[in-house]
């Protein structure tokens, strides 16, 4: 069973993180055309919803929101919780054979 579990994880992960890296992509476009911008707090729910390394990879590339102390406190904080919240499930044995 956690196989099947580890496997639903990874492609949920890969495909929030290749939408969130979408999303940042978009917005950066935005902001250099000075066209309609992605709020800062949907780029912050797609992180929330498992799109956490894909804004990690958008902020390092694309160079997108690095210079926002605030946004990246947020965005790490995201992924703190994730990894503490795989942390806990492995430890309770949820992710044991």
């Amino acid at each position: 069973m956690n196989s099947a579990i580890l496997l639903f994880a990874a492609v949920a992960y890969a495909a929030m993180s290749a939408v969130t890296l979408a999303a940042f992509a978009w917005d950066k476009r935005a902001a250099a055309r000075a066209a309609p911008r992605v709020p800062e707090r949907r780029l912050h729910v797609l992180e929330a919803l498992g799109g956490w390394p894909g804004a990690l990879l958008a902020i390092r590339w694309l160079r997108h929101k690095n210079r926002k102390p605030g946004f990246w406190l947020i965005t790490a904080s995201i992924a703190a919780a994730h990894a503490a919240a795989w942390l806990l499930a492995w430890r309770a044995g949820w992710l044991a054979a």
